[in-house]
């Protein structure tokens, strides 16, 4: 008799309900799986043999067939193992079809019958969620990942027989977690680095702090030393903190590139991936046969730092192009294209010529003008036009060098301006499925950022001027908008257009 338990598969983001049909024939010893298994799920057949049997049960001494339904989805993972144990049980009558038909079963074995943690436990559980499930048994270590999902019955196993044992006396008590908690613990943390430790550079702060209150992409010039890379490490300490959508999300993508922690189930911290200029475009941006997400998706809701951004190969730095400013990205493959969230700010830094001390007032630059332009052009037109704010990072004078009182200005009091700037937008965007002014679109633009008769004058002169690309013209009212945020102001006025025309031209715009 052909009996069904229930599991799921993940593609992209999204998880879809998988049944595991289990059939034994009599027949010479054998095992096959079918239903587009991958490695890991083939190779489950000598794990699940050694699991039962070390777990006290009979393993079937006839021909055992396996599928995996629906066939036409490409299974992978190593989180099939449970379900096909408890079918192989079930078919030895240890456990009864009518017992389990309610739960859905996720889990690596161990050869001793312990249940190893799995990847993309969350979404796993959100979409078997959707399918009406709401018994499912996970690994112990994954147990408090799952119950996240909320409104769901989570049952955390050591072993194989404490899954079977479940339905007999002894029965497991649901995971229960209070997501709150996790959220207010990291309302409290501490950072390594601060910008009261950053001497001097107050117009980078300003421009750095308007980068996080409305999500903009930013560059840093400057000679080397000038404090670029210090600057871009104490931006997350003035970053605010997740929303409980964005802390799920986020969850999700790290839970199924594996490098969510077990003693960390919730993402809790807006991600800073730093990136060395040796990556590659698939690095950046995912891929692979089974494209997993790339370092723009791991940076979602977060900052991708590019120290020497001019560095990157040409090719690496134009695939940014496309998730700036859609928010997303698809990668596309035969049977399949697949997508990944990517609304990121991206930080960028680097010296201004090849020596790097081009306009510096203390050493002398010794490029020539030829190196200089191919270097500045390794940053194409359509890249920088997407960057909202281009800061010049100057050397500290000798007396800011000298300076040993620490700044002020902590970053908790930067962060508190920009939380306030935040929750602004927050309530203004409610109805309009978006976070930050950044990710405006042009409809809402004309809505939320009218200027009045002198602002608009100076911005067309500024047009005219700088010949002003559309969409850089729509990035200086964005820019302007959160500038206005940061003051309080409801209304875009003079000095908020001109401050962000300020941060916004550059050199290539002359």
């Amino acid at each position: 008799m052909v009996n069904k338990v229930t599991t799921g598969a993940v593609i992209g983001l999204n998880a879809y309900k998988v049944s595991v049909e289990t059939d034994v024939l009599n027949s010479l010893p054998a095992f096959s799986i079918v239903g587009l298994p991958d490695t890991a799920i083939n190779e489950a057949r000598d794990r699940v043999r050694s699991a039962i049997k070390n777990s006290g049960f009979t393993f079937p001494s006839r021909k055992v067939v396996i599928n995996l339904a629906p066939a036409d989805l490409k299974k992978e993972g190593s989180n099939f193992d449970l379900p096909i144990a408890i079918g192989l049980l079930t078919e030895e009558e240890v456990l009864t079809e009518d017992k389990i038909k309610d739960y859905a079963f996720l889990g690596e074995l161990s050869l001793d019958g312990s249940l190893r943690g799995v990847t993309g436990v969350l979404p796993l559980i959100l979409g078997l969620k959707e399918a009406g499930i709401k018994n499912i048994f996970v690994p112990q270590i994954n147990a408090t990942e799952a119950a996240l999902a909320g409104d769901v019955n989570i049952f955390g196993a050591k072993y194989l027989a404490d899954v079977v044992n479940h339905f007999g006396e002894t029965s497991l008590k649901p995971t229960v977690v209070n997501i709150n908690d996790y959220l207010e613990e990291a309302s409290t943390q501490d950072y390594i680095y601060d910008f009261k430790d950053v001497k001097g550079q107050q117009k980078a702060k300003r421009a750095l702090e308007i980068s996080a209150a409305g999500g903009h992409n930013m560059l840093m010039t400057g000679s080397p030393g000038s404090g670029k890379t210090l600057m871009a490490k104490c931006f997350p300490s003035i970053l605010p903190p997740l929303e409980l959508s964005e802390a799920l999300e986020l969850t999700k993508i790290y839970s199924i590139s594996g490098l969510l922690a077990p003693e960390e189930p919730l993402m809790t911290k807006r991600p800073f991936r730093a990136v060395h200029h040796t990556a590659s475009a698939n690095g950046i941006i995912g891929g692979g046969a089974n494209p997993k997400p790339g370092e723009i998706t791991l940076a979602h809701r977060g900052v991708l730092f590019l120290d020497e951004i001019a560095e990157f190969p040409r090719n690496v730095l134009e695939v940014l192009r496309q998730p700036l400013e859609d928010g997303e990205i698809t990668i596309s493959r035969t049977k399949h294209s697949i997508k990944y969230p990517a609304k990121f700010m991206l930080l960028g830094a680097m010296n201004p010529c090849p020596c790097g001390y081009l306009g510096d007032k203390e050493k002398q630059c010794t490029c020539s003008e030829f190196q200089i332009n191919r270097y500045q052009s390794r940053l194409s037109g359509p890249l920088l036009d997407r960057i909202d704010l281009h800061i010049e990072v100057p050397r500290l004078t000798a007396e800011e060098l000298m300076n040993t009182q620490p700044c002020t200005e902590t970053s908790a009091d930067i962060r508190k301006r920009v939380v306030k700037a935040r929750k602004i937008q927050a309530e203004r965007y409610k109805n309009d499925g978006i976070l930050t002014n950044s990710e405006l679109t042009a409809k809402l633009i004309k809505k939320y950022c009218q200027l009045d008769k002198a602002s608009a004058e100076i911005l067309k002169t500024a047009s005219v001027k700088y010949h002003l690309s559309g969409r850089r013209y729509d990035r200086i009212l964005k820019l302007a908008r959160t500038i206005a945020d940061l003051e309080g102001s409801k209304d875009i006025k003079q000095n908020h257009v001109m401050q962000a025309l300020q941060y916004r031209i550059t050199k290539q715009s002359n």
